[in-house]
């Protein structure tokens, strides 16, 4: 799962961006200025910031700097209205990764999110396999000992991250960090409900363990 930071001082379209974007199922947080932005990145590990260059408080650029300076892996598309090539570069230069001038198609939006969210993250298998299960990330897709499992986009969610960790365990918090966004209440059940459904729906034998005050794993 991509955990996105949205940042944009235009607030109708910060939240059309936010909402866009988690149609494709990602977990998107969403700031309408630089200082929270300075605040956010340091205490959440997102894979893509989505920054507008010209903001409130703390310009775009020095938001892009301190991104960089962190060392968080994070991947920086500056969105900006000036389209000059000497604009696009000196946006390059001060390290984003990616550049999308004003107005864009939010269909390149989120196939640029997900080309720098695949850069963001450690080399994975294209398919991964374990315990009778075949999950296909790019294509979405899982089976379970041939059969196809289909399942909502939190429970492919879960179950990637747990067929990521190669049979280590992973905690509750984990797994509402990469697949909810920060305004998920961190006291919910929703990740133990969204196990209950994950294992009725990928059958018997029962894949995904409970380890009791830890934890959930695919051994």
């Amino acid at each position: 799962m991509v955990r996105i930071l949205v940042v944009e001082d235009e607030k109708m379209l910060a939240d059309a961006i936010a909402e866009w974007l988690r149609r494709e199922a990602f977990a998107v947080d969403v700031v309408y200025d630089g200082a929270a932005a300075l605040e956010r990145v340091p205490v959440n590990e997102y894979d893509v910031v989505v920054l507008d260059r010209d903001l409130p408080l703390v310009h775009g650029d020095d938001v892009c700097r301190a991104v960089g300076a962190s060392g968080a892996a994070a991947r920086v598309l500056m969105l900006t209205a000036a389209a000059g090539i000497r604009d696009r570069v000196a946006g390059l230069g001060i390290g984003a990764d990616d550049y999308l001038t004003k107005p864009f198609a939010f269909a390149e939006l989120s196939a640029r999110v997900h080309a720098l969210g695949r850069r963001a993250r450690p080399a994975a298998p294209p398919v991964l396999e374990r315990a009778g299960i075949r999950l296909d990330p790019a294509r979405r897709e899982v089976f379970r000992h041939g059969r196809v499992v289909p399942l909502a986009n939190k429970e492919f969610a879960v179950l990637t991250e747990l067929m990521r960790a190669g049979g280590a365990v992973v905690s509750a918090e984990q797994l509402l960090e990469k697949a909810w966004d920060e305004n998920i209440d961190p006291f919910t059940n929703v990740v133990r409900v969204t196990v209950m459904k994950l294992r009725r729906k990928l059958g018997e034998p029962q894949v995904v363990e409970t380890v009791p005050g830890v934890g959930y794993r695919v051994p």
